[in-house]
């Protein structure tokens, strides 16, 4: 911990030189303020969480607050449905239709980001889906009907597809020995966004703006906060941030360090992938049940429970708040595990996530208490985010040459599910909903016994190869690294298909 935290200090001399990138080439930078390997294209040894510097620790903290802005703009309605539910005199149906749309329409562009990042890198798809998701956020006042804000809320789905980015960006700035510790960290305080996003709309700016105006007035000015929020962000980062450690891909490519990569292939290759769909499914059980939340959590805590919108609200906003440590100790462990037992760790661990996660959704559909209801949503939350870490811990592992692919199919899993359960909520009782998602849940952690990566061990049966048992267990004499993600080498075979055009 004091590794991650630590910034240039007295304590720590050496953090404050400018470390060597390696022999001189053409790049961007010849040298950077963290350790980097140059056998692994500059990328960092290292994370130290208060280091802002270009490039490894900019895109870090550029990838999670992108993220983080992009769930702001995605559920900035949802807690405010029950005012909108009010004014326009819709039905339960007709919010759940809207719920449905919101993560509908990120599903077809999760599937898309991943083989642009590949293409394109991170940085330039992520500015344009943040400004572009901006727009219809700020027309949130010009809803009229069930129809208008459904629509309105398909493109707004548009920025949870940012997730790809936000893996892809801090794949591509931290070598495999710590990019699992990276990754989890970026994606849980992304996602944290979705309980901000509760309180601050729901308990802040919402009673804020109706100090002033009508009810109906407050919900529909409300939104052109993280509207402006969300189009800021989304131009800032173009010329804050960088591509890759040596530089943005175009001038990369330009000076012959970087070479064409056919996003077609990419995609191709990562979809052909048997293990790519179970993690779709599996990541469905978790992300797809946190989006649920999102949308449901506040709904249901004012239905049922009789509260006010902004007591609803602020209840809400606890399943989000446990992004804050639940999906990178999620990764913490699956790495754990994986130094332990290797790939067969990993799908344990994923599979225990799952299941308990699924328990949990039971337990809650049966309590009637709202003290014990908030406790048990604490539980269940800090489980759906534990799986989320460990399913992309696993991720790097199923074909690393088109790992951008792969993270933006399973990626999409989370969304289909979101669709899936939302019309579950939609045409079923909030207990029955509840029930039947975590069966669902539950099943889909027996999948785990499916997953069979080339060269390591499944859940019960088959063996790690030499190298793989020699990675998790660092033999040959390697210097042991902290327990973070170790992502296998891609093949020379395999890369150079990626590579055709």
């Amino acid at each position: 911990l004091r590794r991650l935290l630590s910034g240039p200090s007295l304590a720590n001399p050496t953090s404050e030189k400018m470390v060597e990138s390696g022999a001189a080439e053409i790049k961007k930078y010849q040298t950077y303020s963290i350790n980097v390997d140059p056998n692994q294209d500059d990328k960092a040894t290292e994370v130290r969480l208060l280091n802002f510097k270009r490039p490894h620790m900019r895109a870090f903290h550029c990838s999670w607050f992108c993220f983080f802005t992009a769930f702001f703009i995605w559920f900035a309605i949802a807690p405010l449905l029950a005012e909108i539910k009010i004014t326009l005199g819709l039905t339960k149906k007709e919010i759940w239709t809207s719920n449905i749309c919101s993560v509908a329409g990120t599903i077809f562009l999760r599937f898309v980001n991943g083989p642009l990042c590949d293409k394109y890198g991170a940085r330039i798809p992520m500015s344009i889906i943040l400004v572009f998701a901006s727009i219809p956020c700020a027309c949130t006042g010009l809803v009229n009907s069930a129809t208008s804000l459904a629509v309105l809320r398909f493109f707004i789905g548009f920025g949870g597809s940012t997730f790809v980015m936000c893996q892809y960006w801090t794949s591509r700035m931290f070598t495999k020995e710590v990019v699992g510790t990276a990754n989890a960290l970026v994606g849980g305080w992304g996602n944290l966004g979705g309980g901000v996003t509760q309180l601050v709309m729901g308990s802040m700016l919402f009673p804020l703006f109706k100090t002033g105006m009508s009810a109906e007035m407050a919900w529909r000015t409300v939104c052109i906060v993280p509207a402006v929020v969300g189009f800021t962000v989304g131009v800032t980062i173009l010329f804050i941030s960088d591509d890759a450690p040596k530089g943005n891909y175009k001038d990369m490519k330009k000076n012959g360090t970087m070479a064409e990569v056919s996003a077609a292939n990419s995609f191709r290759t990562g979809a052909l992938n048997f293990n790519t769909w179970l993690l779709f499914i599996q990541y469905a059980c978790c992300f797809g049940v946190e989006l649920t939340m999102n949308n449901a959590a506040a709904l249901y805590f004012r239905e049922v429970f009789e509260l006010t919108t902004e007591s609803a609200a602020a209840i809400a906003s606890i399943f989000g708040w446990m992004n804050l440590f639940a999906r990178g100790v999620g990764g913490f462990i699956s790495d754990k595990a994986n130094a332990k037992m290797g790939m067969r760790g990993r799908l344990w661990w994923q599979t225990i996530c799952l299941v308990i996660e699924g328990v949990m959704v039971l337990v809650f559909a049966n309590t009637k208490s709202l003290g014990l209801s908030i406790f048990i949503l604490v539980i269940f939350s800090s489980f759906v985010q534990a799986a989320e870490g460990s399913s992309y811990g696993i991720v790097p592992y199923v074909n690393p040459p088109v790992t951008g692919s792969i993270a933006g199919i399973v990626g999409a899993g989370g969304n289909t599910g979101a669709v899936a359960f939302g019309f579950g909520f939609r045409e079923l009782s909030y207990y029955s909903a509840f029930m039947l998602m975590g069966a669902c849940i539950i099943a889909s952690g027996a999948l785990s016994l499916f997953v069979c990566i080339k060269g390591h061990a499944g859940l019960v049966t088959g063996q790690d190869s030499e190298e793989a048992i020699a990675a998790w267990k660092k033999l040959g004499g390697a210097p042991a690294p902290s327990a973070t993600l170790a992502v296998p080498e891609p093949d020379a075979e395999a890369a150079e298909e990626v590579e055709k055009d």
